[in-house]
């Protein structure tokens, strides 16, 4: 019987290599395309066969005519909240222009699901937390927007192409290769910083809080989504709220740093609170996080240090 065959769009990015390694351990024919503007080279399994190519290109379409997939797994994203204010037309090509792009051609090419990566970002400041699927969608920045955007895109071509679908909208996602300019982006500064005996710098007063959730664990639930027949939206989280001030002191006790906080300016388009419920993931999905944070933070930490 032939392998399943995936592609992975950003499959060379912090979660999508994760992801890449995943579907080749479960035994899947995976394809990756990544443009390589975040993305990184050593991030790439030589099992994979990779083009680099960006998912706005109008190639997209002949390359879905000659691969034909049975899933796609789009993760390929402007993922940089503070770039999409600077830059918000940049940001709505890449993630809602080119989330168009992929689904066209996936419901073109008669793929059997697309599986979206969102984010918490959606939600915006949240009106009660833990916020469930149905909490109300008013993002404060542009990169919210257009998550939010493509999300309709998506449920617009389950609904003409019959394209089914699922869509995860992420907590704060950390681990091994995370780029530190990305969203959530905070654990990896903290740990590249505190590794290379440089202070970091905690913006506003550090009370602001996320809900971080380690990448094996939305790896795995990205695979569980591939396997299943369930069409419909998550929130992916350890529904565990923790302090940016917090995260701080655990990683500096963890890497046994001397370093003390020190306080910045508040960034613009920072929320004060973001958690998500991710009770409903664990209903239909049977999916539940593995990795607290403490144990995550531990990994990441012992990743960067052998990067140094």
């Amino acid at each position: 019987m032939p392998k399943a065959k995936v592609l992975v769009t950003g499959g060379a990015g912090f979660i999508g290599s994760h992801l890449v390694d995943l579907y080749l351990e479960s035994d899947y024919e995976v394809v990756v395309i990544d443009n390589l503007a975040t993305g990184k080279n050593e991030n790439l399994n030589s099992d994979a066969k990779f083009y680099e190519m960006d998912i706005t290109s109008p190639e997209l379409e002949d390359f879905f005519k000659k691969e034909k997939f049975d899933f796609v797994n789009h993760l390929a994203a402007q993922a940089s909240a503070r770039d999409a204010i600077i830059e918000p037309i940049f940001d709505a090509k890449t993630n809602i222009i080119g989330t168009i792009n992929v689904l066209k051609n996936a419901a073109r090419t008669q793929v059997k699901k697309v599986i979206f990566s969102s984010s918490v970002a959606i939600y915006g400041e949240q009106e009660y937390h833990p916020a469930a699927e149905d909490h109300p969608i008013h993002p404060v920045n542009p990169y919210g927007v257009s998550k939010a955007a493509a999300e309709s895109y998506v449920s617009y071509y389950h609904q003409h192409n019959n394209l089914n679908y699922t869509i995860f909208r992420y907590a704060n996602v950390y681990g091994p290769r995370q780029d530190p300019f990305g969203e959530g982006g905070v654990v990896a500064i903290f740990v590249q910083k505190i590794l290379a005996g440089e202070q970091p710098l905690i913006n506003g007063d550090g009370r602001q809080t996320r809900d971080f959730i380690y990448v094996g664990d939305i790896a795995r639930a990205n695979l569980i989504a591939t396997e299943s027949n369930v069409t419909g939206t998550f929130n992916l989280s350890n529904i565990e709220e923790t302090s940016i001030l917090d995260l701080f002191n655990l990683i500096k006790n963890i890497s046994q740093s001397s370093f003390d906080p020190l306080f910045g300016e508040i960034k613009a388009g920072d929320q004060r609170r973001s958690l998500i419920d991710s009770k409903l993931a664990r209903e239909r999905l049977n999916w539940r996080p593995q990795t607290d944070l403490v144990e995550g933070l531990k990994k990441t930490v012992e990743f960067f240090q052998a990067c140094k």
